[in-house]
């Protein structure tokens, strides 16, 4: 763990944030003094948009940060060693490696919340106005963030050693006691974050639209702190978490077992934080009605994240690469990347516009063939699926074509006027012959790319990144509520909210625990696709084997044209490697050599 004074200089260094107008683009405009830091209020909002800058980017599926592109959804295509998912994939690294180590960058992000937290109150100026109440919520913001970082790594690592609100000197001798702790146990990790998110929230606006102008939106809401309470209540009850028997021996250097016995009453403690939020009453599902006053279930699914703040959305983050990721789901025809590949496993998950799932007897899917007419939306003429693409992608349900682009699709810019379909084949314009970034799935994400983004015309689209929004509060609830009171008439209510938005019959009445559980597992690999979710799902339900093996998509390799059957033919891109040892991200060797007391992570 960092704790060297020399973070602090980030303070009295100009630092550029990029994204939206507002607070979140203030930069200190100068060399200051730590004293001078706290004595004026730009400068002390200065000091807490940096604490925000160490917040991670979510949006990006491409680089950066790894957790899509190492789940079993997607593949990002720079097949080479220069590109550390990649190697991650492959089971080629250690940890030596330090293949996106977020553990030192997210501990200066709290330690320079720790100091907000103690100065903000000597602010002069805003004393003077008498401005408590700003004060007050800046404190709250600076608690939120450092408890989000303690959740972000608690996610990735495992426990950690938690902050406390006494800042350690910065010249303290490397074998001083405060500068050997041990890590706190899970449950310590998980009181600390969900007591301190309480706490922020009480000093915070309920949600961006309800205490913040439009230009400091993005700023930390009490609904944002019971949202990860919520994630964090539901990663401690899970199986990974909750009794399981792998870690039962992982102990610190004093003997202190680092994680817990089963215990059924987390799950309730994960059901009734979701809950709280649902309460609220504040948030629903992002809904777009046709000109028929009809619900249009794909472009409710497809604008929740290009309307922004909309009545779904709890988090944003507004400082972010979101251009450049929509590069990344965009034709090489309009200077896009097209790199993000979706797995032939995730294609296959989407179910068929009846609601049944492709390889249910019924549902009428087939591979043989392609599609005689245009299949498109009968009131908007939106086209899905146009003539001459493979039967697979016929008759999908609405996410499957707001997620996913597949050969001889249309292209979502300037509204499909331009006709220009996706030609993923061999020789076609967004091929493999002559290209090194081509998608070697045969399939392209697209999801938050928006229509009117086009990079070859110099058409950019800022949007907000939305992190957390309502539909995941419902689905874990329902899995929380699945798993203690299996059978509660809840879990079909909320559960087919998320279903009827996106255009589906609801799951029937009836099930067991252990098959509504698998219809909940299925949801929210489909609904939150894309979403840095699955990754995390995937382990904490000790399915972490579904991330190695042999993996599909269509033959790249293959076809002249669009109705090329050549190319319609299920191929092993990569083959995947998955270790128990992979169920926790390893603690990077340098923080094991620096604190001697901090115990690695099993396996590694």
């Amino acid at each position: 763990m960092k704790r060297n004074i020399e973070i602090l200089l980030l303070l009295i260094s100009a630092i550029c944030i990029s994204g939206c107008s507002g607070f979140f683009d203030q930069v200190p405009e100068d060399r200051l003094s730590l004293e001078q830091v706290f004595q004026k209020q730009k400068y002390s909002e200065d000091f807490l948009a940096t604490v925000y800058s160490k917040m991670i980017d979510e949006s990006t599926v491409s680089y950066g940060i790894p957790f899509d592109a190492c789940s079993d959804d997607l593949d990002i295509s720079y097949d080479r060693d220069t590109y550390n998912t990649y190697k991650i994939n492959l089971g080629n690294w250690s940890a030596s490696s330090q293949f996106y180590d977020y553990w030192d960058g997210r501990y200066v992000g709290i330690r320079l919340a720790t100091y907000f937290i103690q100065n903000i109150g000597n602010n002069q100026e805003m004393i003077a106005n008498g401005r408590q109440d700003l004060i007050a919520q800046y404190t709250a913001e600076a608690r939120f963030l450092r408890a989000y970082f303690c959740y972000f790594l608690l996610r990735q690592y495992g426990p950690i050693v938690l902050p406390t609100d006494e800042l350690i000197s910065g010249d303290l001798d490397a074998d001083d006691p405060l500068m050997q702790l041990p890590r706190n146990t899970y449950a310590e990790c998980v009181d600390y974050i969900c007591s301190e998110m309480d706490l922020a929230a009480q000093d915070l606006p309920v949600n961006f639209n309800k205490g913040y102008t439009s230009n400091n939106y993005g700023r930390a809401t009490a609904a944002a702190c019971m949202a990860i309470k919520s994630r964090t209540l539901l990663l401690a009850a899970s199986p990974q978490f909750n009794g399981n028997p792998a870690y039962a021996s992982v102990r610190n250097n004093d003997g202190t077992p680092l994680f817990s016995e089963y215990d059924k009453e987390r799950w309730k403690l994960a059901a009734d934080a979701a809950k709280e939020i649902i309460d609220l009453n504040v948030f629903d599902l992002y809904k777009v009605y046709n000109a028929k006053g009809e619900l249009d279930p794909y472009l409710s699914c497809r604008d929740v994240f290009l309307d922004s703040w909309n009545c779904e959305a709890i988090m944003y983050q507004t400082t972010h690469d979101y251009t450049n990721n929509q590069r990344h789901g965009s034709p090489r025809k309009f200077g896009g990347y097209e790199s993000a590949g979706v797995t032939q496993s995730l294609v296959d998950e989407f179910q068929m516009a009846n609601g049944m799932d492709i390889h249910e007897s019924g549902s009428g899917y087939t591979e043989e063939g392609f599609i005689e007419e245009d299949h498109k939306d009968a009131v908007s003429g939106w086209v899905y699926a146009p003539k001459g693409c493979s039967m697979m992608y016929y008759g999908r349900e609405p996410r499957f074509y707001v997620n996913v682009a597949f050969n001889g699709a249309y292209c979502l810019y300037n509204n499909q006027a331009d006709e220009y379909r996706w030609e993923l084949y061999y020789n076609g314009s967004d091929g493999k012959k002559g290209s090194w970034d081509y998608p070697r799935t045969g399939y392209v994400r697209i999801k938050h790319v928006s229509p009117g983004y086009n990079h070859l015309q110099g058409k950019s689209v800022k949007l907000p990144h939305l992190t957390i929004r309502y539909a995941e509060i419902l689905l874990n609830y329902v899995e929380a509520l699945n798993e203690y009171e299996p059978g509660n008439p809840d879990i079909l209510k909320y559960l087919n909210m998320v279903r009827e938005r996106a255009g589906l019959p609801g799951v029937e009445s009836g099930l067991d625990q252990d098959q509504m559980r698998e219809k909940i597992h299925h949801e929210r690999r489909v609904e939150l696709c894309f979403e840095q979710i699955r990754y995390f799902d995937t382990r904490r339900w000790l399915k972490g084997y579904l991330n190695g093996g042999p993996f599909e998509g269509m033959n790249v390799d293959g076809g002249t044209k669009h109705d090329d059957p050549e190319f319609y033919k299920r191929t092993v891109f990569e083959t995947r490697v998955f270790r128990d040892a992979y169920y926790l991200w390893p603690i990077p060797q340098k923080e094991i050599n620096r604190d001697r007391n901090i115990i690695q992570n099993p396996g590694w």
